[in-house]
């Protein structure tokens, strides 16, 4: 029976040493100058990374997390995918949900048409975001866990919404 006790007692230990891991402290961000303004972002899924781009160079590079079912272009509302494409960044929000969010426009007309032949919902609403306002603000949420959008460390996301203009193109990479 006590070696039932320590079992359990090491597994309760175990999983709160998990749950407690589910958080993750971010470093402070690098001391890097403010940007100026970018003209191009491109966002690489496979390698869950964000490219800003000013004028065809490359300025920074950081990692990003995606919907909780990244493979494969956005279809439908509700099927956790980030949408493959060219966009443009058609808002920005300061009072967001998520610290900060750029809204994209998606979905686009071949999209909507696809939805409509299909009998589905498109989705939309996919942004460029923090993490959720709910969260102290050093915390990020580890892995994929989206329902579509692109999110970022807080920190990140602050320096990226204030370089970028509306209008802005973004591609999404496979």
């Amino acid at each position: 029976m006590k070696a039932l006790a320590r079992i359990f007692s090491a597994l309760v230990l175990m999983a709160c040493l998990v749950a407690a891991a589910a958080l993750i402290w971010l470093r402070p961000p690098e001391n890097l100058p403010p940007m100026d303004a970018i003209d191009r972002i491109v966002i690489e899924k496979a390698a869950r990374r964000i490219v800003l781009f000013q004028n065809g160079k490359a300025l920074r590079r950081y990692p990003v997390a995606l919907g909780t079912n990244p493979v494969g272009d956005k279809i439908r509302q509700g099927d956790n995918r980030t949408p493959e494409g060219i966009f443009r960044i058609n808002r920005k929000n300061a009072d967001s949900a998520f610290h900060l969010s750029l809204g994209l426009d998606y979905p686009q007309p071949a999209d909507i048409a696809r939805a409509r032949a299909g009998g589905y919902d498109p989705g939309g609403d996919i942004m460029i975001h923090g993490q959720p306002n709910a969260l102290p603000t050093d915390i990020v949420i580890p892995g994929d866990w989206t329902a579509g959008c692109i999110a970022l460390p807080n920190a990140q996301i602050a320096a990226i919404f204030a370089a970028t203009p509306i209008g802005t193109e973004v591609e999404i990479r496979p």
